[in-house]
């Protein structure tokens, strides 16, 4: 399953959200789903939008429904999943009949959630059990709770690195391209895999903001400076994307490359390392299982960057489940949305971190906890803001074009200096900030 969403921001999209927001969807802005008193007595039918269709096409989202259905027998779930789940839903939220219960699309724009979703709850209730409530509070309610968060790292072959010389994780970025080089040189590996071909996999690089300070305000940081100027995360991130790519430490030709094909070749050691997240370590496993190799061969790591002797590595939601602000049976969807998130097992399930603030991590950030990485949960006040500067400037840091110039620009298949390449970019986000007032 190709896992990640990106960012849409087409005319057609503006337009499509202008023409919701004036009257054809959203017609009840401002409405709660509130949770049953008793879960036994919540009625009604709901239909669930997801991306996961290889979970429902396995049977597995049936098998929840089932569970949930021991303490909420009046309800009956039904899955409609979808391949295209961006491309589908905004499509379907230009009228009322977008499901009980959805993930919140990446194009709908943050000021517009009463528009389309119920309230949750006040973020102050919700922030005192759940994380992540910033990433979908408006005006001090909450409209969205993720089921799983994630936490960024390198998935790396751990039998290759100790083949290579490498047991401990690298502090620097300097270390890091040493270590790949070790690998280059004493193994047959790839010692880094960019997935540039399949292009979403070099979003992920955006979620190093935050680590390498070990700041919670990294995300504030974006919509009121240049994320490229000199020791800013963004800046340090990209600067290692570059040097790896220039140093020859990457596949061939990064045009042919293959997400799918790429998880049990790293499973087999002949790739060394992917930066991705903590919820591609159970797809790498897998993989593993399938081609015959030890599970156990798969690591995890944070980015080569410490702060007083310290990895940091921020968390981050999935898609949001939200209850559709027209549906007829709010109670029933809100009732669906807290099982789902505080006793289906779906986090555990994926080996993926659990929303709740008082569950125990899980086993692939084992290694993180045992050598005192920090989580850090960033703070999203600014998070909307963040995203009309990126679209204002089309930069597109959650869009993977940009890295693909630069990934371009490092195998000289495009010309210039990345000094001037990171310099261009802090300026047309600084000329966004300004056009838009911030």
């Amino acid at each position: 399953m190709n896992r990640r969403k990106v960012l849409a921001g087409s005319i057609a999209v503006l337009a499509l959200l202008a023409s919701a927001c004036t009257g054809t969807g959203g017609s009840s802005k401002g409405a709660d789903a509130e949770a049953p008193d008793d879960p036994s007595e919540a009625k009604g039918s709901i239909t669930v939008l997801t991306h996961r269709t290889d979970l429902v096409q396995d049977g597995t989202m049936k098998k929840y429904a089932a569970e949930f259905n021991k303490t909420h027998p009046g309800v009956k779930v039904e899955f409609d999943a979808l391949t295209d789940y961006e491309g589908e839903v905004k499509i379907r939220m230009n009228t009322e009949n977008y499901g009980d219960v959805l993930m919140i699309p990446a194009v709908i724009e943050k000021k517009d959630y009463p528009t389309f979703f119920a309230s949750l709850g006040s973020k102050a209730e919700r922030s005192a059990k759940y994380r992540f409530t910033d990433y979908s509070t408006v005006d001090g309610k909450v409209y969205g709770q993720s089921p799983i968060g994630v936490v960024p790292g390198f998935i790396y072959n751990k039998k290759v690195w100790s083949e290579a010389g490498v047991t401990d994780w690298p502090t620097t970025p300097a270390d890091f391209l040493a270590d790949l080089k070790a690998i280059r040189s004493k193994t047959d590996a790839v010692p880094y895999y960019t997935n540039f071909k399949d292009m979403w996999p070099l979003t992920q690089w955006t979620n190093v903001n935050g680590s390498v300070g070990c700041d919670t305000n990294a995300t504030t940081k974006l919509a009121e400076g240049d994320p490229w100027a000199r020791g800013a995360d963004l800046r340090v991130a990209d600067t290692l994307l570059h040097d790896i790519v220039r140093a020859g430490l990457v596949e061939k030709d990064p045009t042919t490359t293959n997400w799918e094909a790429s998880k049990p070749r790293l499973a087999k050691g002949e790739i060394a390392t992917m930066w991705l997240g903590s919820w591609a370590v159970v797809q790498m496993r897998d993989a593993a299982k399938q081609a015959g190799t030890d599970p156990a061969d798969i690591g995890f790591m944070p980015f080569p960057a410490q702060q007083d002797g310290a990895f940091c590595a921020v968390t981050s939601p999935d898609y949001q489940q939200a209850v559709n602000v027209n549906s007829d049976n709010k109670e029933a969807a809100r009732a669906w949305i807290d099982w789902f998130t505080d006793r289906s097992g779906y986090a555990e399930a994926n080996l993926a971190l659990s929303p709740l603030k008082d569950a125990p991590l899980p086993d692939v950030l084992k290694p993180y906890e045992e050598q005192g990485v920090k989580l850090i949960d960033l703070d999203d006040t600014k998070g909307a803001e963040v995203k009309s500067i990126d679209n204002q400037s089309e930069v597109g840091i959650y869009k993977p074009d940009y890295r693909q110039e630069l990934v371009d620009l490092a195998r000289g298949a495009r010309k210039g200096s990345l000094d001037d390449f990171l310099s261009d970019l802090g300026k047309r986000w600084a000329e966004a900030r300004a056009s838009l007032g911030s």
